[in-house]
Order: C-alpha cells, then sequence, then structure tokens
C-alpha cells in the first residue's frame, strides 16, 4: 500500500486546497479505515443500513486530530468516491463534533475540479440547510444502536474555523 503521510504531505493550509484520502465512499455502511502502521485500508465494522455515510469521508495526511486519528474530512461529490482514492479539495468549513468526549472534527470540503456542478459549491450555505440537518441528525445519532448519547455535533463553521483546526492537527502529527 502507500504511505499517504509521506506521499502527501500537508503544509499548505492558507491556500484553502488540501489532499484528503477517501476511506469510506458516500452512501456506503462499510465502516473502512487506514491503518497508518501497516498502511493497509481496513474494514473496521459495518454500520446498521440506517446509517449509511452522508458524504465522502476520508482524512488529511500529515495531521492527527484529538482523537488521535487523521483528521476527518467530508467530500461532497454527486457520485460516491472509491476507498483509496485521492484528491486535490477545497475547504469549506468544519463541522465541530465530539466523540466519546474527544474533539473529532470533520472537514467539509469539495473537489477542486467540478466541472459537472461548475464549480457552484463555494461555501457551506450553498449546501443548503436541509444538507446541513442531514449531516449532523447523522452524526448524531450514528451510534446510538450501540451507545447512545455517545456522539454530540458542537456546530458548523467556517473556513477560517477550518484552517487552524488543520493547523492544529498538522502540529500535532508533527510533534510541535
Amino acid at each position: 500500500m502507500a504511505d499517504y503521510d509521506k506521499l502527501y504531505p500537508t503544509t499548505d493550509t492558507e491556500s484553502g486546497v488540501i489532499t484528503t484520502v477517501i476511506e469510506v465512499s458516500k452512501g456506503s455502511i462499510l465502516k473502512i479505515e487506514y491503518n497508518r502502521e501497516k498502511q493497509t485500508f481496513e474494514l473496521d465494522r459495518v454500520e446498521p443500513e440506517i446509517f449509511a455515510k452522508p458524504a465522502n469521508y476520508g482524512f488529511i495526511p500529515g495531521t492527527t486530530d484529538e482523537d488521535g486519528d487523521a483528521l476527518d474530512t467530508l467530500v461532497i461529490t454527486p457520485e460516491p468516491v472509491p476507498t483509496g482514492v485521492v484528491l486535490k479539495a477545497r475547504v469549506l468549513g468544519v463541522l465541530n463534533f465530539e466523540d466519546g468526549g474527544e474533539k473529532d472534527h470533520k472537514i467539509i470540503c469539495v473537489p477542486v475540479d467540478d466541472r459537472d456542478g461548475g464549480d457552484r459549491v463555494k461555501t457551506l450555505d450553498d449546501l443548503g440547510e436541509q444538507w446541513k440537518a442531514k449531516v449532523e441528525y447523522h452524526f448524531n445519532t450514528y451510534k446510538d444502536l450501540k451507545k447512545r448519547g455517545t456522539t454530540k455535533v458542537l456546530g458548523y463553521a467556517g473556513p477560517e474555523e477550518a484552517e487552524h483546526v488543520i493547523k492544529e492537527c498538522i502540529a500535532r502529527f508533527s510533534g510541535n
């Protein structure tokens, strides 16, 4: 496999463009996670069908969030993106999230080149309130059948706060 942390080091956060690697395709119930130590994608669990991912779910190489994992991304595309695909994405904002008492941010982004949609999505507001409500509902409830009340959405924030979170996660990964 590939060591994404070495192949795609995260350094430039001010451009608003990041590199992300897809772990779980939009609509999938297979919770696949990248194992940094073994450099492999592994099936962690099969989620209940009602909790299919509302967006492509990935991570930013060269980062570590407060939960000890790479910083998560939600990549908005009209179709699912397969596991292992690497893409450049434009940051729209961040979903502030808590899982089991630990901060577990989700950077919300879109591919930098969306010719089908004409690059129309520029901000979180362009996704619409219904999209934000669905994502919030998903992350507030997706673990309820196993451990009710262990997840909590703390709200959305724009690209400035997302950049701050990304910088913190780069520093944490680097040991600074």
